[in-house]
């Protein structure tokens, strides 16, 4: 007896076997092709790697071709081609060279276990600045987002133009795209990467393979926090009224208001010329007035006069003579008159008693 959940598990390290010749030892029936363009900035790095592109292909027997003229670089097959889908995985090897990913990376799609996906991104946002900033988030800080990405998912992810070519194993690049997508929907890429992180540590632990995650899953849930923008101009609906607005003065109405309408047209030339001379004097002494504010001296400001002493506080200039007199007179550290004479009746009292 076998347990049905070992049977639904592919055992570690387990590899499918490659395909063969012997697997279809009479080759293909018909010859395939394909072609892509690419941009004029990799014409200088395709020409170099040429070689090591047509090399890598040969070994399946697969040609390449590189036109420069014309910027294309096509795949096809050839009689000795025996795996119907290596001309597949030539036709990404050129998508991926041409979308900037180097050849180091891009040979990888020629093995059996790695997948790629070239996401479209340039049609997802409509404002050309909100697409730059997203796709700046979805790279990160000196690229440490894009990074994080690629070590969760085991997948080369390259972010070029309009595009985002990935590379790596299938369930690696399901991930990848939505990710990629959720970004440019303005959800914040560490969402998703945070969610990567939980997944992979409950991958580790046998015991909840078989069980549902939800529960350790963090539940993000959007805020809109937008307030609605109110007008700068505001209409006020006037009041109600039955009756139509007067209707507006015509040319005509208004020069039969103020007379004009009955002048010649000499007469008429001579006001305008006299109008328009009016004004010109009036731009002239404006014009003046401002040249002559230069010139015009700034107001001084009013000297403060000093107030005259006031004849209630004056100084009694006789009574400190006196007190000046009275002051030399007397010696230096010498008791006043009262507290002398107090001092000799108390030395006569004290003689009286003895």
């Amino acid at each position: 007896t076998v347990d049905e959940s070992e049977l639904l598990t592919v055992p570690d390290g387990w590899k499918e076997p490659a395909f063969t010749r012997e697997d279809n030892p009479k080759g293909l029936l018909e010859e395939s092709s394909f072609a892509t363009l690419f941009p004029k900035y990799r014409e200088a790095y395709l020409k170099e790697c040429w070689p090591l592109v047509q090399k890598a292909l040969s070994e399946h027997y697969v040609n390449a071709a590189l036109d420069l003229i014309e910027g294309s670089m096509t795949v096809t097959t050839t009689k000795k081609t025996f795996d119907p889908y290596a001309i597949i995985r030539a036709r990404d090897l050129i998508k991926l060279l041409a979308r900037s990913v180097p050849f180091e990376q891009a040979v990888r799609i020629l093995q059996d276990d790695v997948a790629c996906d070239i996401i479209k991104i340039g049609s997802l946002v409509r404002k050309r600045d909100t697409f730059i900033k997203r796709r700046g988030r979805l790279l990160g800080p000196k690229g440490s987002t894009l990074k994080a990405l690629e070590l969760l998912t085991n997948c080369y992810i390259m972010v070029q133009g309009n595009t985002v070519s990935a590379l790596g194993p299938f369930s690696g690049l399901k991930e990848v795209r939505k990710v990629v997508l959720d970004t440019m929907k303005n959800i914040h890429p560490i969402y998703n990467i945070k969610t990567l992180m939980i997944k992979r540590e409950l991958s580790k632990d046998p015991e909840l393979r078989s069980q549902s995650w939800e529960r350790f899953l963090p539940k993000f849930k959007r805020k809109n926090l937008k307030k609605r923008k109110e007008p700068k101009k505001k209409n006020t609906k006037k009041e109600y009224t039955p009756f139509p607005p007067p209707q507006p003065e015509s040319q005509i109405d208004k020069e039969l208001a103020s007379g004009e309408y009955f002048l010649k047209e000499r007469q008429k030339k001579r006001k305008q010329v006299e109008e328009i001379k009016a004004k010109q004097a009036d731009a002239v002494k404006k014009r003046q007035e401002e040249r002559n504010k230069a010139f015009i001296p700034p107001k001084e400001k009013p000297v403060m006069k000093t107030k005259k002493a006031s004849t209630e506080n004056k100084i009694d200039i006789e009574a400190i003579k006196e007190k000046v007199k009275n002051a030399k007179k007397k010696k230096l550290g010498a008791l006043p008159v009262e507290e002398v004479k107090l001092k000799v009746a108390a030395d006569e009292k004290k003689k009286k008693k003895k």
